[in-house]
């Protein structure tokens, strides 16, 4: 029988997926997937290797140490923690500035349940990204003039969940080498596993990984004291400070909107609670450190800004006590919160939390939590769409 040669093979069946991806989505909703099927068919059309990237005598001495962190990060997540990695971020695309996705959240002005849409194979999820900021804050102002709040905010890196290789995107050079490692592991792990309509466990599950195997990718590369170890272990502090912080000022606002007050009342009460939620916050941000993901200073106070945050940190203690009953084998970590997820869909939260106390009480338990929760019911009818 004759065979094409590997490489061929290879090169026709990416060709092959290049076009279901961009060409399907066309078929199914118009300019939005147009757009963005483009743009993610150059990113993926214009990388190349890092390792021909290293092999530049005129490549600066930082940008060096960058990529050769990329692939050490990449080597690390594969063998010691387990993730999917693939072929993910041995590339490296251009891009041509610091956002390569704006997007676009909503949420009612009485609830913390977010506004949500529904994409082939993700489900409903809580966000819609745009490779353009003025189609971001048009969706944002049709959302406005229905009487919901919102927020857009730039992504800096999104992950394919697998379909592609994933570059490394240059936008991400700008980041240091702590933060960077961090990210990566992050959108490995939405690479490893991705429970479909349920962001809310995705994101966290992810935040959690991407700090944790971060600081132990130092510790193990670098040394437990090192500056970039200390560094990393700063930024998983600070996240797990914030979790709670946000714990806190949700149970704040879901006692205004469950009480079931008349409009007036209720825009006063909440006004007054976005104004403690910032009075909090100043005394909390001197304690925290990492990426430029604490700005409540920054920005006006409304329920999709907290809902953005809620996604990403929620219920993070419940992920560090597993670590803990795992005498700190994150690798083993990764693997009991997917096996848990995979087995409670429906709700791996309360699944996790409930894994923690039932633990022997030998384990440490003591930070064990059970939050109030976003309504994740993805059944739920949403707001009215435009």
């Amino acid at each position: 029988m004759n065979r094409r040669p590997a490489r061929a093979q290879s090169r026709t069946a990416y060709l092959i997926r290049l076009a279901l991806v961009i060409f399907a989505p066309i078929l199914l909703s118009g300019c939005y997937f147009t757009r963005a099927a483009y743009v993610e068919g150059r990113i993926l059309w214009k990388r190349k290797p890092i390792d021909d990237v290293l092999a530049r005598k005129d490549l600066s001495p930082d940008i060096r140490a960058k990529l050769e962190t990329v692939l050490a990060v990449r080597k690390f997540a594969a063998d010691q923690l387990g993730e999917n990695v693939g072929g993910a971020y041995e590339t490296i695309a251009p891009v041509d500035q610091s956002a390569i996705v704006y997007v676009v959240m909503a949420a009612p002005r009485d609830s913390l349940e977010p506004y949500t849409w529904w994409f082939p194979i993700v489900g409903r999820v809580p966000y819609r990204g745009y490779f353009d900021q003025n189609d971001a804050l048009a969706e944002a102002a049709s959302l406005e003039a229905q009487g919901l709040d919102t927020m857009v905010r730039p992504s800096i890196a999104f992950s394919s969940l697998g379909f592609f290789d994933d570059p490394l995107l240059t936008n991400l050079l700008k980041l240091d080498r702590v933060e960077l490692a961090g990210v990566l592991i992050h959108e490995l792990f939405h690479r490893t596993y991705y429970l479909a309509s349920d962001a809310m466990f995705d994101e966290s599950a992810a935040n959690f990984v991407g700090s944790s195997g971060a600081v132990a990718f130092f510790a193990a590369t670098d040394g437990e004291s090192a500056p970039s170890t200390i560094a990393a272990r700063g930024i998983l502090d600070s996240d797990m400070k914030f979790a709670r912080f946000l714990l806190q000022e949700q149970a704040r606002l879901l006692d205004i909107y469950t009480a079931n007050l008349p409009k007036d009342e209720l825009d006063k009460r909440r006004e007054a609670a976005f104004a403690a939620i910032k009075a909090d916050y100043a005394a909390l941000e001197p304690t925290l450190s990492g990426l430029e993901r604490f700005d409540l200073d920054k920005q006006p106070l409304n329920n999709a800004v907290l809902v953005n945050y809620l996604i990403y940190f929620h219920q993070l203690d419940n992920f560090a006590a597993l670590n803990r009953m795992n005498h700190g084998d994150l690798r083993a970590t990764i693997a009991q919160i997917i096996s848990i997820a995979k087995a409670h869909t429906e709700d791996p939260f309360y699944a996790i939390s409930q894994a923690v106390r039932d633990a022997p009480a030998s384990a440490d338990r003591s930070q064990a939590l059970s939050a109030p929760t976003i309504a994740r019911d993805s059944s739920a009818s949403p707001p009215p769409k435009k």
